[in-house]
């Protein structure tokens, strides 16, 4: 069994981040459903703005809101306005394939990306 990308939000702009809040990420539902997230799944969250890396679980929001709140504690590493990435893993014994969306500023999917594995060459082989 490994551990494979199953879900990516990518190019997501932060809409909120708020200490206050108890933890997580807000996601706009519409979003969440796009890609196959569910409320309460664990996700990592990379910002490709500081290169802050952290795990939380995921919140749906208002559909249609393009939301991306951090919340929490979260919030002093990924901050209101930085560019991120949501991924989603699964646990297979088989390739999974991914569903990839990359977001524009207002958090919108305009279009899909197909992320293949990449074939890894032996020491001294040439492709």
């Amino acid at each position: 069994m490994r551990w494979l990308m199953r879900s990516k939000l990518h190019n997501a702009t932060v809409t909120e981040a708020n200490l206050a809040y108890v933890g997580s990420i807000t996601i706009d539902e519409d979003l969440v459903d796009a890609v196959g997230l569910w409320p309460g799944e664990r996700v990592l969250i990379v910002s490709n703005t500081s290169g802050a890396r952290l795990e939380t679980y995921v919140i749906a929001g208002p559909r249609g809101s393009g939301a991306f709140e951090v919340n929490g504690a979260a919030a002093h590493l990924i901050g209101k306005g930085e560019e991120i990435i949501v991924i989603g893993f699964e646990l297979s014994d088989k390739p999974v394939q991914p569903k990839v969306a990359l977001m524009d500023k207002q958090n919108r999917l305009v279009r899909w990306l197909h992320e293949e594995p990449s074939t890894v060459l032996a020491p001294f082989e040439t492709a």
